[in-house]
């Protein structure tokens, strides 16, 4: 039996305290109605924002151009140069675009999000695991659209979300109501309890395990055949719980838009062996990797954890 709103586990929704309005907090309401001001603004136009900001960054000097080449060319040793270096350009772009796209994800109005061309494949998948009583564990990756398009899709399922805390607690308390608008639930990263309850009662959860966490609860699977630091979440979450494991693909069309995709369930998931199951995991997101490069966010240090002797490659 699905949770009711008063039983359901997770982060409250946030009451406003007045301490959010002392002057230490005033650069980060001003950062909040930027934000909730570019989300206005039509699809089209956004899009334009943020290919001309996109084009700024590639232009600016910063230290996510040496991560995103680092990463790079350690998943793609193969490729040539001028390959590895297209993509670094391409996927630097595409961080204009992912500011524009988090302003839509958290602030657009539900009316300015319904006119947004999205289509979505897998839903099958999701049925029948309802139809057996079972909660869903959404599995994606860290993408520029991640965000938004957990958005597009709430408005197809009921999902919840995990999340790590914003540092600025004006952020947070605007992103967290923002979030709760159109989600279950939110649950915090450490939070396992509530979760496991929510995946118990049929809930369905979508969450990322693609970024180095520095977590205790790692074990180092390959990806792209590189040792990286990967949460065992998703084995324990399944295990504890009983949820059916689904790949969740999301990319951006190239003439606008987004694809979103339920892949097949993992089969026999969880094994006796975490890093085997880890493994496959990673693999799943290689694949969603493979499907829009340019969109991963390579400026991420995901590998900035190394097993024993060996140096961070940063």
């Amino acid at each position: 039996m699905p949770l009711t709103m008063r039983g359901m586990p997770g982060t409250p929704r946030p009451r406003f305290n007045r301490h959010l309005l002392s002057p230490r907090h005033w650069p980060a309401w001003l950062g909040v109605g930027v934000v909730w001001l570019v989300g206005q603004l039509p699809y089209r136009w956004l899009l334009r924002l943020g290919g001309w900001l996109g084009a700024l960054i590639t232009h600016l000097p910063s230290p996510r151009r040496h991560i995103a080449q680092t990463n790079i060319a350690l998943c793609f040793p193969d490729w040539p140069a001028e390959r590895r270096a297209k993509l670094v350009d391409a996927n630097l772009r595409d961080l204009g675009r992912m500011l524009v796209e988090f302003s839509l994800g958290w602030m657009a109005s539900d009316r300015h999000l319904a006119r947004i061309p999205n289509r979505i494949e897998g839903l099958e998948h999701l049925e029948a695991a309802r139809a057996q009583g079972r909660g869903v564990l959404l599995v994606g990756g860290h993408f520029s659209h991640l965000e938004l398009c957990a958005r597009l899709i709430s408005s197809h399922i009921r999902i919840a979300g995990m999340y790590r805390r914003m540092d600025s607690a004006a952020f947070e308390w605007a992103v967290l109501r923002a979030r709760l608008h159109y989600a279950d639930a939110m649950f915090d990263k450490a939070d396992i309890r509530g979760t496991v309850r929510y995946l118990k009662a049929g809930g369905t959860l979508w969450y990322a395990p693609d970024q180095d966490m520095r977590s205790k609860d790692i074990v180092f699977a390959p990806f792209f055949g590189v040792p990286a630091a990967t949460i065992t979440a998703t084995h324990h979450l399944a295990r504890l719980s009983g949820a059916v494991v689904i790949p969740f693909f999301h990319r951006r069309l190239a003439d606008g838009g987004y694809a979103l995709r339920l892949g097949q369930p993992l089969v026999d998931f969880p094994g006796a062996d975490v890093l085997v199951d880890t493994t496959r995991v990673n693999a799943c997101i290689e694949d969603m990797v493979r499907e829009a490069p340019e969109q991963y966010l390579w400026v991420h240090k995901r590998f900035k954890t190394r097993p024993p002797g060996q140096c961070p490659p940063y």
